[in-house]
């Protein structure tokens, strides 16, 4: 796809300010010092699935213009682990950021660039002007065609200046394992772990330390073979069949591929690893709200297929191999489904595998973002992340960018209900015990079900695991200290019950009690520190600007192909026009009783090959343009009565 991005207007840039810089060797980086260069900002925080995406789409663009572009990645954090700087370098070195990051913890940048959404591109040129600013993913390829057209204009100008950028790679850390995700138990007492950081999955003695061998030969990449040979990228979840399944699937463990979005199965006997689902291409959702790969045509993407009469999911095509999948995180077999259960981070929801027939369908979600309980085809879920099954069959679920605790509950006669058990959305979270509806989380990864039948959560970014128990519905502490863990496994293979925690930036997995009292803590319910915008009530106008790329044209064969979603957080902001409808404009009313809340809005449009005023083209390839945001507003006098955002940067 050939497309340009480039604004209509020239913006002198705001400087960089920020707390301290990382990946220049101790050098304090200035727009001066970046004079001469393209220089591409990216707004990110590591909590964000979505800025996980863009940086991988981001590498070849580095690779191809190492002398002329330089990335600084701009960290503006949404949770309050992600503004420590220790947490901040873990994160950098863990997704291998290979580009200069600014420590942004004050939003300082980020106010003075104006970003609403996160990931949020700015293109400046090598004179220090604006020229493009993005939301979303999706935007390698027009930003290519930009960029090669800077450096023509700005080349015969004589202010491109060639040669290596400001980045300095910084001190490796790790050891057998390196930002460790998820575990399994094995038969004989091992346990087999998703060693992330390696690109590999390493099989564990008894005692946690001793490394009994390793499969994937720890280069990042996507390949099939056997132990040695294969290639994995950023593996999150492993989840081990029951005998009988694996004996008629000829194979015995299932990875969560995250980054090359893909299930691989691996013979524990052989070593033997084999793609079993996804096609590598990342899955997005269309303008009908089904998902759909983001290669595919928009007006002849996948739909769903009939109820499958054992989970009432929605069914993706016959070929497992053909479907797209979005950063799949966590697996765990279904005793009730008979089989496994996807935590599919990228697009919010929750899949179905089947690996006897292969079949792969939607069990709950949207795709939206978000915290919505109800029946499982009207759920809005968050970036799950971590799944378990407890003894009714009913499926526990952290959702980490909602700092929740959600469960799906399965009643047998193929119907699926969604609630939650702690959290209240995408911008609440904590750290407090108590009764469940005051109790906070912060950006939980993992959980399991203890013998109890309680829930333990590894509380990923309050360095905690806590305790969820249904019958009292209170949490309480489990334990305090650790480094961001990441998943939690009872081990049952002790005189009494243990409790494994993978505790992800001490690269390492550690054995706790599981105690019959848990400490007590209350420090407070907090809010993510991102400004709110003033807003009037009454009416308010929204625009979304969205122009179609240079050779591309808005795809109205079928009518309008533009689609606004708004709700609100709480439902009492938005009085009137929520809903969704076609167009990319929309006139709100705001209540005049509530003082604060969020806006929800997702933007779509269409838009296919072909040049403006003429027909498009048969078997033109068509593209889906996205961007979901969620606007914290507080309500006052003289507040903003117009309110514009930006699919994509304007031609």
């Amino acid at each position: 796809m050939t497309e340009t991005v480039r604004a209509g207007y020239r913006v002198r840039a705001s400087e960089l300010e920020g707390r301290n810089w990382l990946n220049t060797g101790g050098r304090q980086l200035n727009l001066e010092d970046l004079r001469g260069k393209i220089v591409l900002l990216d707004f990110w925080t590591f909590c964000c699935i979505n800025c996980l995406h863009v940086l991988d789409e981001l590498r070849p663009l580095e690779e191809k213009y190492s002398d002329v572009l330089v990335t600084v990645g701009v960290h503006s954090p949404k949770f309050e682990h992600e503004a420590d700087p220790v947490a901040l370098a873990a994160a950098v070195e863990r997704y291998e950021i290979h580009h200069p990051v600014l420590d942004d913890p004050e939003l300082l940048t980020w106010q003075a660039y104006t970003a609403r959404a996160w990931p949020t591109l700015v293109v400046l040129d090598p004179e220090g002007y604006i020229v493009a600013h993005l939301s979303g993913e999706g935007h390698a390829a027009g930003l290519e065609s930009l960029v090669a057209e800077l450096m023509e204009e700005h080349e015969a100008k004589g202010t491109l200046h060639r040669g290596d950028g400001p980045y300095v790679p910084a001190e490796p850390s790790a050891g057998d394992l390196r930002f460790p995700g998820k575990v399994t138990a094995l038969p004989g007492g091992t346990f087999l772990v998703a060693d992330t950081g390696h690109h590999r999955l390493v099989e564990l003695d008894a005692d946690l330390a001793g490394v009994r061998r390793t499969i994937g030969d720890g280069v990042k990449g996507w390949q099939d073979g056997n132990a040695d040979t294969a290639r994995f990228n950023e593996p999150q979840g492993v989840a081990l069949l029951p005998a009988d399944v694996a004996e008629k699937a000829g194979y015995d463990v299932v990875v969560a591929d995250t980054v090359n979005h893909r299930l691989r199965s691996v013979n524990l006997a052989t070593g033997a690893v084999q793609t079993i689902a996804g096609n590598g291409v990342q899955r997005l959702l269309d303008a009908g709200n089904q998902t759909k790969a983001g290669a595919a045509s928009a007006g002849s993407g996948e739909s769903a297929g009939d109820s499958s009469p054992s989970d009432s999911s929605d069914l993706l095509g016959a070929d497992p191999l053909n479907v797209s999948l979005s950063s799949p995180w966590d697996l765990v077999w279904s005793s009730k489904l008979q089989r496994l259960v996807i935590a599919m981070a990228g697009t919010h929801q929750i899949f179905g595998f089947d690996p006897v027939t292969g079949s792969v369908s939607v069990l709950a979600g949207t795709g939206l973002e978000g915290l919505l309980d109800g029946e499982a085809s009207a759920a809005w879920f968050a970036q799950s992340s971590g799944l378990a099954e407890d003894g009714d069959g009913n499926l526990w679920v952290a959702d980490s960018e909602t700092s929740a605790l959600r469960r799906l509950v399965l009643d047998g006669t193929g119907s699926v209900h969604v609630d939650t058990a702690v959290g209240t959305g995408l911008f609440d979270f904590g750290f407090r015990d108590g009764a469940a509806a005051e109790a906070r989380l912060q950006h939980p990864l993992g959980v399991a079900v203890l013998p109890d039948g309680s829930v333990a959560i590894a509380d990923t970014y309050n360095g905690a695991v806590r305790r969820y128990d249904p019958v009292t519905g209170t949490v309480s502490t489990l334990a305090r200290g650790l480094s961001e863990p990441s998943d939690v496994l009872v081990d049952t293979g002790a005189a009494e019950p243990l409790l494994i925690v993978v505790e992800s930036n001490r690269h390492q997995l550690v054995r706790l009690p599981i105690p019959k009292e848990a400490q007590s803590v209350d420090e407070g319910a907090r809010q993510t520190q991102r400004p709110r915008t003033a807003v009037e009530s009454g009416l308010m106008s929204l625009t979304v600007r969205f122009a179609a790329p240079k050779g591309q044209k808005l795809d109205d064969r079928w009518g309008d192909p533009t689609q606004l979603k708004i709700s609100a957080s709480p439902e009492e902001l938005l009085v009137s026009g929520g809903g969704t409808a076609t167009g990319l404009t929309r006139e709100l009313v705001l209540s005049d009783t509530v003082t604060d809340g969020v806006l929800h809005i997702t933007a779509r449009a269409a838009a296919c090959d072909g040049e403006p005023g003429g027909d498009i083209p048969d078997h033109a390839a068509c593209h889906m343009y996205q961007q979901d945001w969620g606007i914290p507003v507080v309500l006052q006098a003289g507040g903003e009565s117009e309110l514009v955002l930006d699919l994509r940067g304007l031609d």
